[in-house]
């Protein structure tokens, strides 16, 4: 029998080390608690439990993205068309919004467009941490990023200050990660020649525009079926009383996010006071 332990101890410790360079590099680590939705065999939703992330998932997590860079690299240091994950800076707009609520909130920083590094926002998580106003300045950080997406020019990752990063570790259920494997595959098999790679800029395009694409859509319908059996749980607890946080004000009122992340509109129409 194979001793498993030592290596994973070994694997565990170089995990720690690739967290640490991470976080001196200026990645972004937001620490939400995330909640499931459980269901019966009906699809009847019976509670809201929070989703605990293991030790085991933190160390596949950290070996996923030194496999994910190490390849990004290997391809953009051999010239192959590919594609890359990026994440790029955030607008101007974004930042003046996102001041705008830092300064409210007593957090007297400025952000400037032009030379802003993922290091700025670490900083400001770090300083809030523990803080009354943590909560709220993690959602605004985090709306006031750009969205992901896949493309073959290398901008690099804004959110993991990774200069380049590509999706390679899940073939069977991500297609970029698949194109990533077949061009490995042709390169280690010395049939990338001009051909293979005129195909695949003609390619590769394309494919990453419509990833970028399907996965919005995949998103949302995933965000919009959990909000779905989320109000299907609130709907047996009408009447009772919870305490929650305002994540968003508009004209018509303020959203409110309980405990369990159900949010919910509280209408301007039904507050009795100020």
């Amino acid at each position: 029998m194979i001793p498993f332990m030592p290596m994973l101890h070994n694997l565990y410790k170089v995990s720690q080390i690739l967290n640490k360079m991470r976080q001196r590099r200026g990645a972004l680590d937001f620490d939400f608690p995330e909640y499931r939705v459980m269901l019966d065999h009906d699809g009847t939703p019976l509670q809201i439990v929070k989703r605990e992330r293991t030790l085991a998932e933190r160390l596949i997590e950290e070996c996923m993205l030194i496999a994910n860079e190490t390849v990004a690299t290997h391809l953009k240091n051999t010239h192959r068309t590919s594609v890359y994950r990026i994440h790029e800076k955030p607008s101007e707009e974004k930042l003046s919004n996102f001041q705008t609520v830092l300064n409210y909130l007593g957090q007297n920083i400025l952000l400037n467009a032009d030379e802003i590094e993922p290091r700025n926002f670490q900083d400001i998580l770090h300083a809030i941490k523990g803080t009354d106003i943590e909560q709220v300045a993690q959602i605004m950080t985090l709306r006031s990023m750009q969205q992901a997406k896949y493309s073959i020019e290398n901008v690099g990752h804004f959110g993991l200050a990774s200069t380049c990063y590509t999706h390679f570790t899940s073939p069977i259920r991500r297609y970029p990660d698949l194109q990533i494997h077949r061009i490995i595959k042709e390169n280690l098999r010395g049939r990338f020649d001009e051909n293979r790679a005129e195909h695949y800029s003609e390619l590769l395009q394309q494919v990453a525009a419509q990833c970028s694409e399907r996965e919005r859509r995949a998103e949302e319908a995933e965000r919009e079926v959990v909000k779905l059996k989320k109000a299907e749980y609130m709907r047996d607890h009408i009447g009772e009383e919870f305490d929650g946080v305002i994540s968003g004000v508009t004209k018509w009122g303020a959203y409110v996010e309980l405990e369990n992340t159900v949010e919910g509109l509280a209408h301007v129409a039904d507050m009795w006071d100020d």
